[in-house]
């Protein structure tokens, strides 16, 4: 007559101790969100997302993160501000990601901006260089992910006063915060020669079908110098439309986000012969990285898991550089994983070291500097990779 008590009592503490180990596993996941374009018009950049989840992936193979797996969950927002904020609450409070890690765009970013902040969710390594990510004291809870947008600006323009002071420049730029952020870095470093050496500047919507029409306005100003504010399909169509215009200005700018291979080769790699870009980034394919031990394990990781991709397309590299990032940020976090924490360790970096990052090229953040890329190097393309060139630069 006891045994069954007995054993009832003995099966509803087995299935309390199932049920709080099952909480404590599903306590034990670090949890990753993202949103990122994998379909419209920026949808080249979901290979970003997809090399980060297989690197999450490799991290669990080897233990997770101090001994915890991390559960990455990145969704299709289509560069589209609306599906950005639903997708992003369904992560926050369905999913109860505890950090939304480099998620795509400022204007999809910017919609959720204030959302995050607001339920005290990091926001962190937004892959945007708008500068409004780096403002600690009014969100506290976003970092940027890239080198500011005005920073690149300023660059490219210090490059051609100090090689081609008597220019004229032709502006092509996006419609949006990422068009007009480079555009008033460029204009700020030109300075008082902005006003005469800018012979034309014209902008696009990213609803729109094809640049056509500007391209053939900028040609027609005769400017010999073109700062092309681009992303994604009007990369390839600015390349490829200029070529069918019979004009080659004598320097081509084009932002760091939009010189992937994925984006030069529909255009045709050798119109894109001798443009100009930046990166803080070594480029995998270069030959003067072979036998570099962090490109190595680069490839090595690209074998192993994800075995069909393009090689060529240098948004894995970067995904993956991200993710490195993002895994030491977590590793510095021990047992806490706690949104604040996460935070404060995203912010107390010191001179950290990516495998990846070139050679003199470090990340520090501190509770009042958010930036955590701040130096860049010019690079020109040669019809098969981006070769270096110069120094390290910054906006100073």
């Amino acid at each position: 007559m006891r045994a069954g008590p007995l054993r009832a009592i003995a099966l509803m503490t087995l299935t309390a101790c199932g049920v709080t180990q099952a909480l404590a596993d599903a306590k034990g996941e670090i949890r990753i969100g993202q949103t990122l374009p994998y379909s419209g018009p920026l949808s080249g950049f979901g290979t970003i997302g997809r090399v980060q989840e297989a690197y999450f992936e490799k991290v669990n193979a080897e233990g997770g993160i101090n001994g915890r797996k991390v559960k990455f969950i990145s969704m299709d927002d289509a560069y589209s501000p609306p599906k950005t904020v639903e997708h992003t609450r369904k992560l926050v409070e369905q999913d109860e990601v505890q950090v939304m890690f480099g998620s795509l765009g400022t204007a999809t970013n910017n919609a959720v901006h204030r959302y995050l902040n607001g339920k005290k969710i990091p926001q962190l390594f937004v892959l945007s260089g708008a500068t409004k990510w780096a403002d600690p004291k009014g969100f506290p809870y976003t970092m940027p992910g890239m080198a500011a947008y005005e920073s690149e600006g300023v660059i490219y323009a210090k490059y051609i006063l100090q090689t081609k002071p008597n220019a004229k420049i032709a502006i092509l730029a996006q419609n949006d915060d990422f068009g007009r952020d480079y555009v008033n870095g460029f204009k700020r470093a030109l300075g008082a020669k902005a006003a005469t050496m800018i012979v034309s500047e014209v902008s696009y919507e990213t609803s729109a079908p094809t640049i056509s029409s500007q391209l053939a306005s900028l040609k027609a100003s005769g400017a010999d110098v073109l700062f092309g504010v681009v992303l994604g399909k009007f990369t390839s169509q600015l390349i490829k439309g200029i070529a069918e215009l019979g004009w080659k200005p004598e320097l081509t700018f084009l932002p760091t986000s939009a010189a992937s291979i994925s984006f030069l080769a529909p255009a045709g790699l050798e119109n894109a012969v001798g443009m100009i870009s930046s990166s803080n980034q070594k480029d995998v394919q270069d030959v003067q990285w072979a036998n570099d031990p962090g490109v190595k394990d680069y490839f090595a990781f690209m074998k192993q898991y994800m075995p069909n991709a393009d090689l060529n397309n240098s948004n894995y590299a970067a995904g993956y550089n991200y993710a490195q990032l993002m895994v030491a940020v977590l590793k510095a976090c021990k047992d806490d994983f706690s949104a604040e924490n996460i935070k404060r360790q995203a912010a107390s970096l010191k001179d950290l070291q990516l495998p990846l990052l070139l050679p003199g090229i470090t990340i520090t953040t501190g509770p009042d500097d958010y930036l955590p890329f701040q130096q860049l190097l010019l690079r020109r393309f040669d019809g098969k990779s981006w070769v270096g060139f110069g120094k390290v630069l910054d906006d100073q």
